[in-house]
């Protein structure tokens, strides 16, 4: 988690690989769900602002089974959407699934 030596979340857009890490889905998890609107990047935002935003999304996801497949057809749209768009920005920056953080 990029938190952990640091007070305060730099933001989606300077997260490490381009914003593919946890705090990162549930930042996309909150846009998809409503619950911030998509041109929030959480920059500065401290750790207990993040996990209240992760308390958020958990319980968005609970009727669901926390599964994108069980999804009602606007928000599995939604879903595909923001992540198709990160992962591209994320390979276009370097990002590769395959690779650890410590690669």
């Amino acid at each position: 988690m990029i938190m952990a030596g640091n007070k305060t979340y730099p933001g989606i857009d300077n997260d490490v690989h381009s914003g593919m890490t946890d705090i990162g889905k549930i930042i996309r998890d909150a846009w998809m769900f409503g619950i911030i609107p998509e041109s929030e990047r959480c920059v500065g935002w401290d750790y207990g602002r993040v996990q209240a935003l992760y308390d958020k999304v958990y319980e968005a996801w609970r009727p669901y089974g926390h599964l994108a497949s069980r999804l009602p057809d606007d928000l599995r749209e939604r879903h595909e959407r923001i992540y198709s768009e990160a992962i591209t920005r994320a390979r276009a920056a370097g990002w590769n699934v395959e690779l650890g953080d410590d690669d």
